[in-house]
Order: structure tokens, then sequence, then C-alpha cells
């Protein structure tokens, strides 16, 4: 008989299917460019099943691990719970209300987390339509097939770096010097991202090498067909190019969210919420994304400070930290920097006040 995680993770994937297939299936039957209400509803509504499901994991959330009783309880206090967390001695239902806010408290701190950094991940995917000349009725089922590739790929990554942490917990340290490099080189990097030239790109070099490439769009298909012979066009490479950024993203994101919590199921559904949630603040935030110029710095701020409670957590622990402080942390920086973007805008350039030249 299958056990409990695979049952809820199993609802979990087919609920998270389900609401894409109604996204794309009943509200999309054809390409439209979406408009800022349709963003901002679609925003909310995920927003608003990620706070759902907080609420599920506050109350349930020993349904994942099937807690039947207090020795089991004991040892997932022992392998996920954070620093600090400890159940009562010998009482099981005072023990179990805590770890399920601990869990439910994790999950909300790493899904505004997992959040704030994919803000990072919009800036890329809107450089990579804007250069590949992507038409914005495409953009919502171009996103739609890399985020379904990516509910893949975080599995993988996700569940291995777990594994990885369980037999090897000095690994984390390594994870945290990364999130702290990472963290500071994008500091330093600020806001000067490298211009895209599509036909220098690595992946349309080595697709165009490996596989045949049709020169140009064909509406939003991904293959098309000339004198029997089947090419992929232009926008199924943008689609890879999408999914490898995200795997790229990842490796940030992922180990950021296991310095929250050590649990690989709470990593998923904190991540998954953010990146479902991700397709829709594309398009609530594309038009306006330049107004938060202070929000790069912010992430790079958030990196760091992750990395540093990665390497320095036990340390920290001892000393009274709690895990409730890292989620003020981090909504703190966000807010200062989306707070300070609009406070300080950028400078215009001042307009040239010379006369035109004279081409008499």
């Amino acid at each position: 008989m299958p056990s409990s995680e695979i049952l809820f993770f199993a609802g979990f994937i087919f609920f998270i299917l389900t609401m894409l297939v109604i996204d794309l299936g009943v509200f999309s039957k054809t390409n439209h460019i979406v408009s800022f209400k349709e963003a901002a509803i679609w925003s909310g509504v995920w927003v608003s099943l990620a706070m759902g499901f907080y609420f599920v994991l506050l109350y349930h959330g020993d349904w994942i691990h099937s807690v039947k009783d207090f020795t089991a309880l004991k040892l997932l206090f022992k392998q996920y719970a954070a620093e600090g967390v400890f159940p009562i001695a010998d009482n099981f239902e005072a023990s179990l209300e805590i770890y399920r806010k601990n869990m439910a408290f994790e999950f909300l701190t790493g899904y505004f987390l997992e959040y704030s950094l994919s803000a990072d991940n919009i800036f890329v995917i809107i450089m990579i339509f804007t250069s590949f000349g992507v038409k914005e009725k495409y953009y919502k089922k171009v996103l739609f097939w890399g985020i379904l590739g990516a509910l893949i790929m975080r599995f993988i990554f996700i569940f291995v770096g777990g594994a990885l942490l369980a037999k090897l917990p000095f690994l984390i340290w390594f994870f945290g010097a990364f999130l702290v490099y990472t963290g500071i080189k994008m500091f330093f990097d600020g806001d000067d991202d490298d211009a895209i030239e599509p036909e220098k790109h690595k992946v349309v070099v080595f697709m165009s090498k490996h596989f045949s490439v049709y020169p140009r769009y064909v509406r939003d298909n991904f293959f098309v067909k000339r004198k029997e012979k089947r090419f992929m066009t232009p926008l199924f490479l943008v689609v890879i190019i999408i999914e490898l950024t995200d795997l790229v993203f990842a490796a940030d994101s992922v180990p950021a969210v296991f310095a929250v919590t050590k649990d690989p199921y709470v990593v998923f559904f904190s991540n998954i919420f953010a990146i479902m949630g991700l397709r829709s603040m594309f398009f609530f935030l594309s038009n306006i994304m330049h107004l938060f110029h202070y929000l790069k710095i912010g992430l790079a701020f958030l990196l760091t400070f992750i990395g540093l409670k990665m390497i320095f957590g036990h340390y920290l622990h001892e000393f009274g930290y709690k895990n409730e402080y890292s989620l003020f942390i981090i909504l703190g920086i966000l807010v200062v920097s989306i707070g300070a973007s609009l406070a300080f805008p950028p400078k215009k350039e001042p307009e040239s006040v010379l006369p035109p030249e004279n081409k008499g």
C-alpha cells in the first residue's frame, strides 16, 4: 500500500497540473497578450493558494510523513526540524502542534525566499524574449512549457540535494559559500546584464549544429514539417533556453531554501508554489520592473545573508537565533530595496539641447 508521503505528494502534483490545465486550457484557448488585470488576478490566485497550503501544513502537516506515534515524531524532529526546536518530553499532542507550526512557518519562509529570488529570473526572461524577438502573445505558451519542465527539474534537484545533505551534512557549508559568492558577485555586477545575441547563443549554436532548426518563427509552432523533413522552430529553442535558465537559478535558490528547512518535501512545495506564481508575476511586473532598480542589490544582500546563515547557522542558534528571524530579515531586505527604488528613482539622462545637425 502506498505510503502517506507518496499519496500526499501525488495529490499535490495532481493539484498543480490541474491548475495549469485550467489556466492554459480554459482561460487561454487562444494565444493572446496577457493584460495587467489578468496577470494581477492570477498572481492573487497563486499567492492565495500558497497561503491556503500554509494553513494545511499548520493544521495537518503530519499528513506528509504520517506521524503515528511519539517515536516517529521525535525522529522527524531530529531529521528535519530547525535547530532549537525540540519536542515536549512525553507530550505527543503538544509536540505534534510544535512540529506542524514549525513546518508551516518553514514553508512560508521558503516560499517568500524563493518568490523574491524569482524576481531576478524575470529580468533574464524579459531579456530572452526581447533578444529573440518573441511576439508578446506567445509569451504565455512558452512560459507554460518552461514551467512544466521546471517542475521536473526542481523535483530531481531538490530530492537529490536532500539525499546528499542527509548523507553528507557538511555540504551545507559549500552551498553557503556558493551563495555568499553569488551574492557578492551580483552586488558588484549591478545592473550590467550582457546583451544576448541570438545567433551566437550557445544553445542556438549547439542545436543548429546537431539538429534541423527552421530559420524563422512559424506562428506558435514548436516544430514544422517541410518537404517531408521535421524542423524545430526558434520558439522551441527559446523554451530550451528558459529551461536551462531556470536550472541555473535553481543552483542558487534551492540551496537557499535548504538553509530554511531540511525537509525536501517542504523545499519542493515552497519552490513549486513560487515557480507557479512566477509566470503570472512575470506579466504583472514585466512593465514596471524598471521601477525597482535597487531590487537586484537587495537580492544580492539576501543571497549573502542566506549563505552566511548556512555556514554559521549552528552558532547562531546557540546565541538564541530563532527560525522566525529569517522570514523577518527576508521581508525586511525586500521592503527596503523596493522602498529605496521608489523613493530614489533613477536619474534621467539630460536631453541634448544642441540643435539638430544641418543636413542641407
